[in-house]
């Protein structure tokens, strides 16, 4: 199943409390659709999924698709780092009427290749979902090599996607040259969006198009068709938001983005903290910047 071009890694609003704030979670998945996201990830990274609990994680699918309503195709977090407790999560989340799964590689334990292989084909047994895999050796310790990932698109029908977030081209490329159409590759790191469209990837999991989805909708736009260099103007001109979004860790700059372009998201949750004043100004400055250029695109 073919996502779209830009799929956004949405933030978890919280109110107050610490507690998921479901009035800013639907203003945020209407503006996210009005702005260039082809589809959502729930409960990812990006939704601070280690500090979500179970039953957090499936009431955030259950109302998601409630106020997407069919808009955009719905993909929920449901990877961990044991087995069966993703198998538990994958089960509701397709009860809960999801549209896909994205399946994070185990953290932590360090699972050899052949431990995630088998570990995948587990819990894609389990459901009639689309599953997309999702490589980030920068947060789980282990890197799933692309042989991996072949094996596993060659041999799981229902295992369609992968977000490669490796920053490996070289990877990416053979992941592109050894499955087959019906398998399709997105980059897990903004500023690569275009170099992997280039060498044949299908899209982005994108944590900048919170507040660039637009304008990284008129780059694919472009370079879908053959205005290359309009395209790579483009891309040199988002590549400051991108880097912007993760000069702390990530969703800190995301939801303080979000926050100073008028739609709240509130806080993070510890141990993650929120961005630094000195950040937020630098950050405000870079807005600002922004939104000037913007109607030049």
């Amino acid at each position: 199943m073919n996502f779209g071009s830009i799929m956004t890694a949405m933030v978890t609003p919280f109110d107050e409390r610490g507690d998921i704030d479901y009035p800013a979670t639907q203003h945020l998945i209407n503006h996210l659709l009005a702005n260039g996201t082809d589809a959502l990830v729930v409960a990812g990274t990006t939704g601070e999924s280690p500090t979500l609990t179970a039953q957090e994680k499936v009431e955030l699918f259950k109302f998601t698709v409630q106020t997407v309503a069919g808009r955009a195709p719905v993909i929920a977090g449901t990877g961990t780092n044991s087995t069966r407790e993703s198998i538990d999560l994958t089960i509701q989340a397709e009860e809960a009427g999801v549209d896909g799964i994205m399946l994070v590689v185990p953290y932590y334990n360090k699972p050899c290749q052949e431990g995630l292989f088998q570990h995948f084909q587990t819990i894609a047994q389990t459901t009639t979902l689309p599953v997309m895999l999702y490589n980030i050796p920068g947060r789980s310790a282990v890197n799933m090599l692309p042989e991996t990932i072949i094996r596993l698109a060659n041999n799981v029908s229902n295992i369609t996607s992968v977000k490669e977030a490796s920053g490996n081209l070289d990877a990416v490329a053979a992941i592109i040259e050894h499955t087959g159409d019906d398998f399709f590759v997105y980059t897990g790191d903004d500023s690569s969006t275009l170099p992997v469209l280039a060498i044949g990837g299908t899209g982005v999991v994108s944590v900048s198009a919170h507040i660039i989805g637009n304008e990284m909708q008129e780059m694919v736009r472009h370079f879908k068709m053959g205005n290359t260099k309009q395209a790579a103007t483009i891309y040199r001109g988002l590549l400051p938001i991108m880097k912007a979004m993760f000069a702390a860790p990530n969703p800190s700059p995301t939801k303080a983005a979000l926050n100073l372009t008028g739609v709240p998201v509130g806080g993070v949750r510890l141990p993650m903290i929120a961005l630094p004043d000195e950040q937020v100004e630098s950050l405000k400055d870079l807005l600002a910047l922004r939104n000037q250029s913007v109607v030049g695109l």
